[in-house]
């Protein structure tokens, strides 16, 4: 008779581990899209910093068209401009930050751009929420910032910073040197008026003004010359009729 032989059963871990691999199998699935950024200096306060930005599509009927972004607090929309995006793209800043888009992106390629950020604040995180809008009008919100290492469902982009370099922080300008008083003129002080080199009348007027000068103290001089001889001849003349009456007198004869 012919007996039936049954099969030997595994033994040990194998099925244990066969049965886990189809498990896995069974669950998993296309990973979850998500938008991220990095930064080529991640410190606090560092300047002229440049943010690279990468966001997933997740529709297979469109591509992004339009990323919004709202900018942490201590970037001003005015302090970011625009480095490098899908051909045709431009940036636009909104009261809150910015939006970049143009024409949609081949459906499934990812959104990838970059900005420049004059300088970075003093914080210790940096959330950039952003929304995506598809071709097809979809929206995708990544807005939910996570706290205390909790998982959320549609994460904003968040950049983590290191410390500030030592010696950076706000630039104080410079204090304007501070103007030297004139001193107001006074009589005692004010030099004479000299005559402008731009005017030729003033020019030849001030030789003039010196030769009257002279003329008159020339007058002066023989003013003074003319009434010292009037005196020296009067001298004389009295000395002359002094003597000429002493020689008659004297050559007179006495009367006895």
């Amino acid at each position: 008779m012919t007996g039936t032989h049954s099969l030997p059963r595994p033994r040990g871990p194998v099925p244990a581990a066969l049965g886990a691999l189809v498990v896995l199998g069974l669950s998993a699935g296309p990973a979850a899209a998500h938008a991220g950024v990095t930064a080529s200096d991640p410190r606090a306060l560092a300047e002229n910093v440049t943010l690279s930005f990468t966001s997933e599509a997740e529709s297979d009927s469109a591509g992004i068209a339009e990323l919004r972004v709202v900018l942490p607090k201590g970037i001003a929309p005015d302090a970011v401009t625009l480095k490098d995006a899908p051909e045709g793209w431009k940036l636009t800043a909104t009261p809150d930050g910015y939006t970049i888009g143009g024409t949609a992106l081949a459906t499934g390629t990812d959104a990838e751009y970059s900005i420049t950020v004059r300088r970075l604040p003093d914080e210790k995180s940096l959330a950039f929420k952003t929304l995506e809008t598809y071709g097809d009008g979809m929206v995708s919100r990544w807005i939910e910032v996570p706290k205390d290492g909790e998982k959320v469902d549609n994460p904003a982009p968040v950049l983590q910073l290191k410390a500030a370099a030592p010696g950076a922080g706000s630039v104080v300008p410079s204090p304007s040197p501070t103007p030297t008083p004139t001193p107001s003129a006074t009589p005692d002080t004010v030099p004479p008026e000299q005559p402008s080199a731009a005017d030729p009348t003033a020019l030849a007027a001030a030789p003039n003004a010196e030769a009257a000068d002279a003329d008159a103290d020339a007058k002066e001089t023989g003013r003074g010359t003319g009434t010292v001889l009037g005196v020296v001849a009067a001298v004389l003349v009295a000395a002359a009729v002094g003597a000429f009456w002493w020689l008659r007198r004297s050559q007179s004869p006495s009367r006895g």
